[in-house]
């Protein structure tokens, strides 16, 4: 069933209504932004001679049509997906009477109601779903695919996996497909990643300024969340903040913990904000801004371990000659060392994910121009009592790094 693609304005608001402009909306072309990252999804496809994919994760709906709908829920839902054949017509199955949501993308040349399997909303008659499914996807692929039989498939269940199999569908990993595909950014994704840092750095500032002793973790946490909200932001991927001795070792999220005088506040943002785009920063405060000698210390390696991290990466360096010449983390803080020293970044953490020697840091692939990036640094000791941990988002340029995480660093 086709529905009609009358354009309207980019947003999900009612046209009628007055609204408030998100940061540097008027100089973003969000058509230019959707054709090139579709296109991206589809060259992938065709480079892996893979006729089609289908798409369930939320982030990589978003990346390949723009088209968003409960996202966290349908993270554990699938009763949302794309069909995108290398030639034919892209197919969103929409959640129930939700179609109205993306009438307005170009780009998505039919919409139908999703067919769902999910226990939850199927219960007993998942069975029968799911064959309903398995006979839409076989007809799309003989329609657009002809004789190729390789379907690529992000997120699915074991049951949804098998009937594919029995309908003689070979179905191939699309997580490798997406990532190259996101991995090089067009001028409007710089853009929209430009302005969703720029909110979260409004909330950082927020956070700095009324971080103060007697409040809980969550309360300062909770700064974050209402700037992103407030100014059209998404959602947090984590809630990593921590106080005091709950800083070392780290990955503890906020609680209720009263912040007390003179502890380190550590924190690190992972907020999907304006357009979709990820501002991934970390930054590790003192209440009072007075920093004993062992708070200078740990935050003193943190910026030397950033500082000669990114130092070495421009475009062509290879992942093996970075971890090999990457900054030295001393013995006594290895055993807490961060789960990575670089990551990709775009509409969330993507590809590469860049780790310390002992873990495996030596996977093929280089620095490329166009890629965005964090750099990481926890420095906590074993058995000590805090941690810093900082983070620093870079776009890489032909002869290196632009900063793009502007809240300055601490003076020690």
């Amino acid at each position: 069933m086709k529905f009609s693609r009358k354009i309207l304005p980019d947003t999900n608001y009612t046209p009628n209504f007055v609204t408030k402009k998100r940061l540097h909306e008027d100089e973003i072309d969000f058509d230019r932004l959707r054709s090139y990252r579709l296109d991206r999804v589809k060259k992938e496809l065709a480079k892996k001679d893979i006729g089609a994919c289908i798409l369930f994760d939320p982030v990589n709906v978003r990346y390949a049509l723009d088209s968003v709908n409960m996202s966290i829920f349908n993270m554990h839902h699938l009763d949302r997906y794309c069909f995108i054949p290398v030639d034919g017509p892209v197919i969103l199955f929409e959640y129930f009477n939700c179609e109205h949501l993306s009438k307005h993308l170009k780009l998505i040349d039919e919409i139908r109601p999703a067919i769902s399997w999910d226990y939850f909303s199927q219960g007993d008659q998942a069975e029968k779903q799911i064959n309903k499914w398995t006979n839409e996807i076989q007809n799309l692929m003989n329609q657009n695919c002809g004789k190729n039989k390789r379907l690529a498939i992000d997120v699915c269940n074991g049951p949804g996996i098998l009937a594919l199999n029995k309908i003689g569908l070979q179905v191939i990993d699309a997580k490798k497909i997406v990532e190259q595909a996101r991995v090089i950014k067009s001028k409007e994704e710089i853009q929209c990643m430009k302005a969703s840092i720029e909110l979260c750095e409004k909330g950082i500032r927020l956070m700095r300024n009324e971080l103060k002793a007697g409040m809980t973790e969550n309360e300062l946490w909770s700064l974050l969340h209402k700037t992103n909200i407030e100014y059209g932001g998404e959602w947090l991927e984590c809630r990593i903040l921590s106080s005091g001795q709950r800083t070392n070792p780290w990955m503890q999220e906020s609680s209720n913990k009263v912040i007390q005088k003179g502890e380190m506040i550590s924190f690190d943002t992972d907020m999907v904000g304006l357009y979709g785009y990820c501002a991934d920063i970390s930054r590790s405060f003192i209440e009072s801004h007075k920093f004993n000698s062992e708070q200078k210390k740990l935050y003193g390696m943190a910026v030397d371990q950033i500082n000669h991290n990114s130092s070495l990466i421009k475009s062509g360096i290879s992942f093996k000659e970075f971890v090999k010449k990457s900054w030295v983390l001393p013995e006594p803080y290895y055993g807490n060392r961060y789960s990575c020293m670089v990551h990709g970044i775009g509409l969330c953490d993507e590809w590469p994910m860049i780790k310390y020697p002992a873990d495996g840091g030596h996977q093929s692939g280089q620095f490329e121009k166009n890629m965005t990036i964090t750099v990481e640094s926890y420095i906590g000791e074993v058995g000590g009592k805090e941690g810093v941990k900082l983070e620093q988002q870079y776009l890489i340029n032909e002869n290196g790094l632009e900063l793009l995480s502007h809240h300055p660093l601490e003076k020690t």
